[in-house]
């Protein structure tokens, strides 16, 4: 596979990125192209290739004159700015040079750039982005976790399906539990708009289990979560700084008392294990599922950890023709035939 990296996108652009090209081509059999400013990326395959051996050849760079900041309007920065890197990791894309994008950038920038070069896979309304959310027992896909804030019944149908397809082709569960997440597991419960998309799934011969509330989500309830992108970034972020909160709370009582200092060693041997199961740099980025060529969105404070792992992601979703899958089982619950 050749893979077509963002290299200067992200709070840590380009080293990160750079770095996270090399540990991919050491570790699998993809090539990397690096976009970015040329002059910027040949200094820096030079710096790590004082650290690292690989396969110099694997690695090619194609020049890009701008760059999407963080901070900037995503529809505008991409209406705009045609040469920025993103702008031309798509175009490689769109036309047969490589087979996936990845971006560590500014995520809506990435969604609405993929959207102008890429396009929508046919039948799809809506593009999601689906961030794979730690459980008890592995991971679930939440879909969507911010592309879309304003959905209709329709939309959140189409998120399951493409979220079920990506649960067991590339999570690998058989056959993946979907559902709605609501204010209750009673099927009364919810607004308008998770009533009526129960309503649709049950119609449907996806393994839907109904309404699940926010504190089952970590207790993988549920393979495939189904939500708008309000909910979700929500959900999301609220777990993110409970995760947070919870380790400076442990960290500050064992400062505090000296009885907790012997069982400090263990105590952080324990939670190292925790840190990495839920360790987002072993995702490395989430798939904006239904976008007419595979297109991965990591985290703008990725490490080359994270960037190795969502190249390797985007390789394994093309390998495994995801989106073809996608376009032959949204064809099938178009609303007329529901």
């Amino acid at each position: 596979m050749i893979l077509a990296l963002d290299a200067m996108g992200g709070d840590r652009a380009p080293d990160i990125n750079i770095e996270g090209a090399i540990l991919t081509v050491k570790q699998t059999n993809n090539n990397v192209i690096l976009v970015g400013k040329e002059e910027v990326i040949y200094a820096q395959l030079e710096k790590w290739s004082k650290k690292y051996k690989f396969p110099r050849e694997k690695i090619t760079a194609v020049n890009a004159t701008e760059v999407i900041e963080m901070g900037e309007h995503p529809a505008n920065a991409a209406r705009h700015k045609k040469d920025s890197s993103m702008a031309v990791c798509c175009k490689l894309v769109a036309d047969k040079k490589a087979d996936a994008f990845v971006s560590m950038g500014n995520s809506g920038a990435a969604m609405a750039v993929s959207l102008l070069y890429l396009k929508r896979i046919p039948g799809v309304s809506r593009p999601v982005i689906s961030v794979p959310f730690p459980t008890v027992v592995g991971r679930c896909i939440i879909v969507d976790a911010g592309a879309n804030v304003d959905c209709k019944p329709e939309h959140l149908l189409q998120f399951a399906i493409m979220g079920n397809i990506y649960a067991k082709d590339i999570l690998g569960i058989k056959t993946p539990k979907v559902a709605v997440l609501s204010i209750g597991e009673e099927e009364t419960k919810g607004n308008e708009l998770t009533l009526e998309t129960s309503k649709l799934l049950k119609k449907t011969n996806l393994n839907f289990i109904g309404n699940i509330e926010g504190g089952d989500v970590p207790k993988a309830k549920a393979d495939v979560v189904v939500c708008d992108g309000f909910v979700g970034n929500v959900l999301l972020k609220a777990s993110e700084g409970v995760a947070e909160a919870v380790s400076k709370l442990l960290k500050n009582s064992i400062k505090r008392n000296p009885l907790y200092w012997g069982a400090a060693p263990f105590l952080k041997l324990a939670m190292k294990k925790v840190k990495k199961k839920t360790d987002y740099d072993d995702v490395g980025g989430a798939p904006l599922l239904g976008v007419n060529s595979p297109c991965f969105i990591g985290h703008g404070k990725s490490n080359s950890r994270a960037v190795k792992n969502a190249l390797i992601a985007a390789a394994k979703f093309a390998e495994n023709n995801i989106n073809k899958k996608i376009e032959e089982e949204i064809s099938k619950f178009s609303m007329d035939k529901i």
